[in-house]
């Protein structure tokens, strides 16, 4: 064997992909930390209940418009999809890691080898959940007055 192959390059690519996307989650993160709270963020349920609410056209006060235009454009931004980048380059990371270690010193793939699968499928999940809350940008109402 010479060189690296496919596998080492691949662990090296998951690698740097994962660095790359973790300074992205830094960057998300700390803008959300700086941004002052909303009112309706400090209870418990509110997220879940405005966001039934914009689904179902039900009508909202203007804090509540207010918070759901700040859900949808936060799950909406490009940076907030680097968080479930960042767990599938991990689970990719650990899987072609573990198949460089089977082709360098020999041996066969394991369950514990494909056991990085399971944040590749959770990072799906979160991917999905981010898209769906971002898709209701249109539905959310500009004024308390238009929805009735």
């Amino acid at each position: 064997m010479t060189g690296i192959e496919l596998w080492g390059g691949l662990t090296i690519l998951a690698g740097l992909m994962a660095l790359i996307c973790l300074a992205c989650v830094f960057v998300y993160i700390r803008g959300l930390e700086r941004r002052p709270p909303a009112a309706l963020g400090e209870q418990v349920g509110a997220h879940k209940a405005v966001l039934v609410k914009v689904r179902e056209g039900q009508p909202m006060s203007q804090d509540e418009i207010d918070y759901a235009k700040e859900l949808v454009s936060d799950a909406g931004s490009p940076l907030a999809y680097a968080i479930p980048a960042l767990l599938f380059t991990m689970g990719f990371f650990y899987v072609v890691g573990c198949m460089y270690e089977l082709q360098v010193h020999g041996g066969h793939p394991s369950f514990r080898t494909f056991i990085g699968g399971i944040p590749m499928l959770t990072s799906l999940n979160i991917f999905g959940q981010l898209h769906r809350v971002a898709r209701l940008k249109k539905r959310v109402p500009t004024s308390p007055t238009l929805v009735a």
